[in-house]
């Protein structure tokens, strides 16, 4: 079977990161895109009033809107997911897109670009989003691809 690399990037740091992935290793990508784009306002951690700050501190049962693409998770056994850490845990628009399509029997390993942290509590937060899946840390910032299989 295949694998597959998808991923969320608010100001493309992450898509660099998914892009490289994919490119060395020969996977499939998958961009997923938030319907509504953020913008730098959206995206200021220190406004508490941001859009960021309102998904992810005070309530992070928001479900971003995502564009909904055809995707056949059939012929992948591995899904590489990939975004930026948001207050020690994955953007809630990842939690959207578990929730948007059947992850039964697939493994999801998570990597992330972030600027100071790690993963936190992404697992414990994403699981709920896709039943049937198994979700595993992966890397944060990495720098060479060899913990990918």
């Amino acid at each position: 079977m295949s694998k597959l690399v998808a991923y969320f990037s608010a100001s493309g740091t992450t898509k660099k990161l998914a892009e490289r992935i994919a490119n060395e290793k020969g996977f499939d990508i998958f961009e997923i895109e938030p319907k509504e784009k953020y913008t730098n306002e959206d995206l200021n951690w220190m406004d508490k009033n941001s859009r960021s700050s309102k998904e992810m501190k005070d309530d992070r049962s928001i479900r971003p809107e995502i564009v909904k693409k055809d995707l056949d998770l059939s012929k992948y056994d591995t899904i590489y997911l990939g975004f930026p850490i948001w207050w020690y845990i994955a953007p809630t628009i990842i939690n959207t897109f578990l929730e948007s399509y059947d992850f039964s029997g697939k493994r999801i390993v998570l990597f992330a670009t972030s600027g100071g942290s790690g993963f936190g509590k992404a697992v414990d937060n994403l699981k709920g989003s896709a039943s049937g899946a198994t979700i595993e840390e992966g890397e944060v910032n990495p720098t060479d691809l060899s913990w990918i299989d």
